[in-house]
């Protein structure tokens, strides 16, 4: 019991944990776990501000044990910004709302041992009738509805989980599943529930991204949290979001003795609640329980990432209480990745925009966490040989993250009388042409630049933000003129003004008013790309929007940098040996150059825009700029910088001096704290050269 007489589930938990030996690879030394400290806290920037991970939950999970155990052993390490000390994360986007309830997340636990601990000390404490309900832990964003007589007046996210979170009131609305009023309601009630996406609605919402050429979600969590935060609540009611109901926060003129009794006042009332749930007793009933909800995971039609115990009583729960951040009454059992054997059939290889070719296993279909998949990349013959991979092998294949594909292992003892190692083509699968390997590279490439394969990835890049920036004009348009011979290289869209008729008529772009739409974007982008744009467009190995900007910057044209020597380039800041000579072997091609000397015959920008110098205050210093600045766009920055001496750069490292954050930053502002670089406002960047800082 804790000094408040509630019965410390948790710390019982821990000690058994604890008496088994510290996790794999303890002990950390102080310098490792504060790494760790701030890397999970750069993940869990990415989960909430970004709604999107670098890594799967699982793997956040196992270091977040390796965390937890860590401070079991040194707490006077644990400072306030461990994750072990935060429930959610920081409220930024929106109108920020005080929590009347604070909306606490759950112990996480993995083995049936843990499940089997927080049962039983339960049932010792409270006695075997105990009754506890398991029920889908819906792999969503967290969300509050408070209801006055009956109307709903707010629904706001779990932002820090205890001060406040962020008003999502008029996207909420837009819900099908959500109630707007409850008949024979009380006077208040406050319910919380899991915003989260169907994997049928999720691949629409895909479809249409890549249909217009915007970049497409990881995963259906990402995508309703990213929906949920919408400021047009018209792309909230388009990307058809749903919502189970799985608490109720607090009541004002109702009362419930039972959870199940307010899951059944709630869907008297035609509220949405969770559906699949289990009541128990036992330790073995529950985890029987988990073990079915664990096995109906593919025919769901949505993504769940574990299984929730809670205790039915609410009156054992009023006595248990809360740690500062979770719950004691409840644990979430996380399931393992799902993985599943399945023999491989072929191996196919592709070669994309650089000329890489990359092997793909096709395998036959597996179910896996609810979607049918096929294949899985292989990435080159490097990791073919590690894993020893040969065609009618039985092969091991889960999900990263619940979303990718992978094969993990080969099962040899089902390995066919026959089998003979994998060895990747010496040719080109698109166009025949011969193979290359780099010099300590693993990866074979095609580097025929009229190869079909490598078209479309190199008019991808070509039309793309970061280089010409023709808008609307998405992946599938592409397909539909290389597989029509309208485009045989990248020059050709800019003869495709002259064959609007045909365009029409075999509606590549859709209608009339498309057509013309996209024709006028390419029109725009003819005089108003910089020449470091169309430098980035080329497809030049290693040449991206930063590099092709300090060569632009460095040579002032593109017929300077076509005619530089290695020697010249590589006295460029920030280009390597192999950098250089990359650009020097593009600029030699006769091919490249045919395409090269076409763009400027299309009167494409090949000179740097003059910029007036005003001034050299920031001589010496490098920036990176991130999120949304107010009043300006970040090229408009990055031109600013520039005119007064300084260096912007595309990422941040130990040599960065600033990093300039507008709102929403992301994934740099997390690096950069961690590598101790300033941090600063535009505002704060305009003093510098405004002799007021």
């Amino acid at each position: 019991m804790d000094d408040k007489g509630n019965l410390d589930i948790f710390d019982l938990l821990e000690e058994k944990k604890a008496n088994t030996g510290p996790a794999e690879d303890l002990p950390l030394d102080q310098k490792a776990y504060e790494e760790l400290v701030k890397t999970l806290n750069h993940y869990a920037e990415c989960y909430y501000d970004q709604d999107e991970s670098p890594i799967s939950d699982y793997e956040y999970d196992m270091m977040n044990n390796r965390l937890k155990e860590t401070e079991k052993i040194h707490p006077e390490w644990v400072t306030d910004d461990s994750p072990s000390r935060r429930v959610g994360w920081k409220a930024e986007k929106g109108v920020l709302i005080k929590h009347d309830v604070p909306m606490l997340s759950l112990q996480d636990v993995f083995s049936r041992e843990e499940v089997d601990d927080f049962v039983n000390e339960v049932r010792d404490e409270f006695g075997p009738d105990t009754e506890f309900l398991v029920e889908t832990k819906i792999d969503g964003l967290s969300c509050a509805l408070r209801y006055e007589n009956g109307d709903l007046k707010l629904a706001l996210t779990r932002g820090d989980g205890i001060t406040e979170g962020e008003d999502v009131t008029m996207n909420v609305k837009t819900i099908s599943d959500v109630v707007k009023h409850l008949d024979n309601a009380p006077e208040y009630i406050e319910i919380r529930g899991e915003v989260y996406m169907t994997r049928k609605a999720f691949e629409e919402v895909n479809r249409i991204a890549e249909e217009e050429g915007k970049k497409t979600f990881a995963n259906p969590r990402n995508c309703a949290a990213g929906t949920l935060r919408q400021i047009d609540t018209r792309i909230t009611r388009e990307r058809n979001l749903s919502l189970f109901i799985f608490n109720i926060q607090a009541s004002r003129g109702v009362a419930f003795k039972t959870h199940s009794e307010g899951y059944e006042y709630l869907k008297a009332r035609g509220v949405k609640v969770i559906e699949l749930y289990y009541r128990c007793h036992t330790a073995d009933e529950v985890w029987d329980a988990i073990q079915k909800i664990g096995d109906a995971r593919s025919d769901l039609e949505y993504d769940i990432d574990g299984a929730v115990v809670k205790i039915n009583d609410l009156s054992v729960r009023e006595r248990m209480g809360n740690t500062i951040k979770f719950p004691r009454w409840a644990v979430a059992y996380k399931y393992p990745p799902e993985e599943k054997e399945t023999k491989l059939l072929s191996i196919e290889t592709d070669t994309g925009r650089t000329g890489r070719v990359t092997p793909v296993a096709i395998f036959e279909p597996i179910s896996l966490c609810g979607t049918t998949v096929s294949r899985a990349t292989l990435h080159n013959q490097a990791f073919i040989d590690e894993l020893g991979l040969g065609i009618g092998d039985t092969i091991r294949v889960y999900k990263s993250g619940e979303i990718i594909p992978k094969i993990k292992s080969v099962n040899k003892d089902l390995r066919p009388s026959d089998w003979k190692p994998y060895v990747m083509p010496s040719e080109c699968p698109i166009c025949g042409h011969k193979l290359v390997r780099e010099e300590d590279a693993a990866d074979l490439k095609c580097v025929n630049p009229l190869c079909p394969g490598t078209l479309i990835h190199r008019i991808e890049n070509f039309v793309s933000r970061d280089s010409l920036d023709i808008k609307g004009f998405g992946t599938e348009y592409i397909r539909k003129l290389v597989d029509e011979g309208m485009i045989g290289d990248i020059t050709d869209i800019f003869r495709l003004r002259s064959r609007r008729e045909e365009l029409i008529d075999k509606k590549i772009f859709g209608k009339d008013k498309n057509t013309d739409k996209i024709l006028d974007a390419i029109d725009a982008a003819v005089s108003s790309a910089g020449a470091d744009k169309v430098l980035a467009g080329l497809n030049i190995p290693g040449i991206g929007k930063a590099t092709s900007r300090e060569l632009m910057k460095h040579f002032r044209s593109i017929d300077k940098i076509a005619s530089a020597t290695v020697d010249e380039l590589v006295a460029v800041g920030d280009i390597g040996l192999i950098t250089a000579t990359g650009v020097n072997e593009f600029f030699s091609d006769p091919e490249e150059m045919r395409i090269v000397n076409d763009l400027k015959s299309f009167g494409l920008n090949f000179e740097a825009e003059e910029r007036e110098a005003l001034g050299n205050e920031l001589e010496g210093k490098s920036f990176c700029i991130t999120g949304t600045l107010t009043g300006m766009t970040r090229d408009e920055a990055s031109a600013l910088i520039e005119a007064h001496g300084g260096k912007t750069v595309s990422s941040v490292t130990g040599k960065t001096s600033y990093l300039v954050a507008g709102e929403n930053a992301g994934s740099k502002l997390a690096k950069a704290n961690s590598l101790n670089i300033p941090v600063i406002s535009l505002e704060e960047l305009k003093a510098m050269f405004e002799g007021e800082g």
